[in-house]
């Protein structure tokens, strides 16, 4: 049986660390397995990497990009070796792998790569031999044989791919929680870990704010139907399993509610064309790779101008306005104003395609605390609002309870 293990940042933190790491991926070994290891830098390293590589040069040309490459993936290089050798002092043979030995090809998308390709015969080699094959995340090559990296928190996109090209039975992610919960237990203590989840399910929370998978692993996993489970390396408790839904004998009416502060709420008021006036102010932000989410248009009445919002990441939302204010003319709008003190909260669950009132309980909920709701957006197992950020961890918590997800209510279903 072959298992794809990985572990991030937290887990191997500190050489003393790194030694518990090797003791879990020992005991997955000592169990008969062919076991593949997928390793993050260290805690921190990555973040004093992006600080020289900002400090040394404010130029990001794709050539700067191809060069801070080179030096954000050696976080990964000296974490690979240090598992390695406390493997073999454990008397495990192991061989460690940087991502252009194997090699994991990629695009050309300095700092944003998508993996293309994995070669994995030196893996299989490994197992043939009896050795656990630890390898680099986070990185890879293109066909010029030059380094990529897969954007933060790519580690968990890397491992979910070689599980799916190995064939993996399933890939365990390690990190310094012990599962996927109905909410953040920051916010809602009696938040409660869900013994599994569909793909669907944990692709929209991690899309919406959950920071426990990373949304492109989620999309590799359900893909390929690639299980994974999300495991804590510093306690024993067996974690959450995600698979697809037909493999769920009992699902829940709502599986969680999220919360996403890095958001920013932009208004267009006037706009006079109201067959192309969208059209023209999504295409440029589209064409600077800023990614627009909610959108609601008000149109009063005809001969009336209409109102476009929208949300952009926080961290784009002054390129946004610059580019707008570029095309201010062409548009023809009289007012743009940009707003960055929201959050946008999420409930999903797989529940939602079959039950009515869900909506409802939210609303009812919300307006019983006097939460404001300035947008709207939903989809098939999910309904998103954006309020006030001073009321993002009310409102979460006034949904759980709403929902009563603190108690294990699950929907028994016969497909």
């Amino acid at each position: 049986m072959r298992v794809v293990q990985k572990f991030g940042g937290t887990s191997v933190a500190d050489l003393k660390r790194i030694r518990t790491v090797a003791q879990i991926v020992k005991s997955e070994v000592d169990k008969g397995h062919e076991v593949a290891v997928v390793v993050s830098a260290m805690a921190g390293v990555t973040d004093q990497l992006v600080k020289w590589t900002d400090d040394i040069s404010s130029e990001k040309s794709r050539k700067c990009l191809e060069e801070s490459d080179v030096v954000l993936a050696s976080g990964e290089q000296v974490t690979t070796g240090l598992l390695t050798l406390a493997l073999k002092d454990l008397g495990v043979e192991a061989q460690s792998f940087m991502g252009w030995q194997l090699p994991i090809l990629t695009d050309t998308c300095h700092g944003h790569a998508r993996i293309v390709d994995i070669q994995t015969d030196s893996i299989t080699a490994c197992f043939d031999q009896k050795k656990v094959a630890v390898i680099a995340g986070f990185q890879g090559m293109t066909s010029d044989r030059r380094i990529t990296t897969v954007g933060r928190g790519g580690t968990d996109t890397t491992a979910v791919a070689l599980a799916a090209e190995l064939g993996a039975c399933r890939c365990d992610i390690y990190t310094d929680v012990d599962g996927v919960y109905t909410a953040d237990p920051r916010i809602v203590p009696v938040a409660r870990k869900l013994n599994q989840i569909t793909y669907e399910e944990m692709l929209e929370l991690a899309s919406q704010g959950a920071k426990v998978l990373q949304t492109r692993a989620v999309e590799v996993a359900m893909r390929h139907r690639v299980p994974v489970r999300v495991l804590s390396s510093f306690n024993d408790n067996p974690g959450t399993l995600v698979t697809s839904e037909d493999q769920i004998m009992e699902r829940e009416f709502v599986s969680g509610v999220t919360c996403n502060r890095d958001e920013a709420k932009m208004t267009v008021r006037g706009l006079k064309n109201h067959v192309t006036d969208t059209a023209r102010i999504i295409g440029p932000l589209a064409d600077a790779t800023i990614h627009v989410d909610m959108i609601i248009k008000n149109v009063p009445g005809k001969g009336q101008a209409s109102d476009l919002t929208f949300t952009v990441p926080k961290g784009q939302k002054a390129k946004a306005v610059m580019i707008l204010e570029e095309i201010k003319e062409q548009l023809g709008y009289s007012e743009l104003t940009a707003d960055d003190h929201v959050a946008k909260v999420s409930v999903v669950g797989v529940g939602m395609r079959t039950h009515v009132g869900v909506a409802r309980i939210m609303f009812d909920a919300l307006a019983g605390k006097n939460i404001d709701i300035q947008v709207i957006s939903t989809s098939e197992i999910k309904i998103s609002v954006l309020i006030d950020a001073d009321y993002a961890d009310l409102a979460v918590q006034t949904l759980h309870a709403a929902y009563k997800l603190e108690q294990v209510a699950p929907i028994s279903y016969t497909k």
